[in-house]
């Protein structure tokens, strides 16, 4: 009981704990929940979508571009389009000026590239933190009020992926691999090709008609399958040998003695289609130029099994945080 946590999430079954008195506002149509990327909250107008989330694991200069990216995708994954963000960013002491301002520009390019405003936040110096850490905040609106939640997966729904995993791993991990690793050049480039955002291709799912999206990310796409489940009241039933892998993440994970399914996995979308939907929205996906394959189905029950029966291992932390323990 009062042991230390490990670093990373919060046990799943603590925060759930946490999380159990829920919202008693009306507005609020998703508060928070285990799997759910983000809130839904009704205005007059429409529905406000909101998330936040910190980038702590590591991302060197391009920090201020994985705070956009994370945090856009949260929004995305709702079926609704990033707009404003805000950040809070939180430096060491010793920081130069031209480190903040390649910050900020790591920032301002990641949302000009999203279509997204810095609409405001907070800068500051302390002796709290050892590396530089920012904590995004990403809002978006649905004038119609139709999102994609997690929560939204029913049985005879198809599962997609959508991208790639792990690609973020791969640009976290890149520095710690050996030399002779394959592919490290690719994965030290990862965050822009193939990249970690998934806005394009979630607004192009929810457009073809998707019942639920995902963004895997801590965990990696173990844990993003499990609270895919969870959150829907749904089994998963996955074909292992359809799964999307970036091989340089792959080979890094075996190199460093990682298991791929439970590493950063941001830069992967999970979506569900009813069964007449799911070829034609992985036709119209592929031809905007996202991979895009059908890795299972949605059943009555509860939990994630390959094909086989064999239960999908779940991950209490992200092995890249496991890793950074060593």
């Amino acid at each position: 009981m009062n042991a230390p946590l490990p670093t990373g999430k919060l046990p799943a079954a603590l925060l759930a704990e946490l999380l159990g008195e829920g919202v008693s506002d009306p507005a609020v149509r998703i508060g928070p929940a285990i799997g759910e990327d983000a809130c839904a909250i009704d205005v007059p107008q429409g529905t406000l979508i909101a998330a936040t989330d910190p980038i702590t694991l590591g991302a060197g200069a391009d920090i201020g571009a994985f705070a956009v990216a994370i945090n856009a995708n949260d929004v995305a994954v709702m079926g609704v389009r990033p707009r404003w963000f805000m950040a809070t960013l939180l430096l060491p002491v010793g920081t130069t000026g031209a480190q903040v301002r390649s910050l900020f520009a790591s920032l301002r390019d990641a949302l000009r590239n999203t279509g997204a405003t810095l609409v405001g936040g907070h800068t500051e110096i302390t002796p709290v933190v050892s590396q530089p850490v920012v904590v995004g905040q990403m809002m978006g609106f649905s004038a119609s009020g139709r999102i994609a939640p997690t929560a939204g997966v029913r049985p005879g729904d198809i599962v997609v992926q959508v991208g790639a995993a792990p690609i973020e791993a791969a640009v976290v991990l890149a520095d710690l691999a050996p030399r002779t690793v394959p592919g490290l050049d690719r994965a030290r480039a990862a965050l822009r090709d193939p990249g970690i955002s998934v806005v394009a291709p979630a607004l192009l799912a929810a457009e073809c008609g998707a019942t639920a999206l995902h963004d895997p990310t801590e965990g990696g796409l173990s844990t993003g399958l499990h609270e895919l489940a969870g959150a829907s009241g749904v089994s998963l039933e996955i074909d292992a040998d359809a799964i999307l892998w970036f091989e340089p993440g792959v080979e890094i994970c075996r190199a460093l003695g990682a298991n791929s399914w439970g590493a950063l996995a941001s830069g992967t979308l999970l979506a569900t289609f009813p069964a007449e939907r799911a070829d034609a929205a992985i036709r119209s996906i592929g031809a905007a130029g996202f991979a895009a394959s059908r890795i299972g189905i949605a059943r009555s029950g509860l939990g994630v099994r390959f094909r086989d029966g064999r239960p999908l291992p779940e991950f209490e932390r992200d092995e890249v945080a496991r890793l950074s323990d060593r």
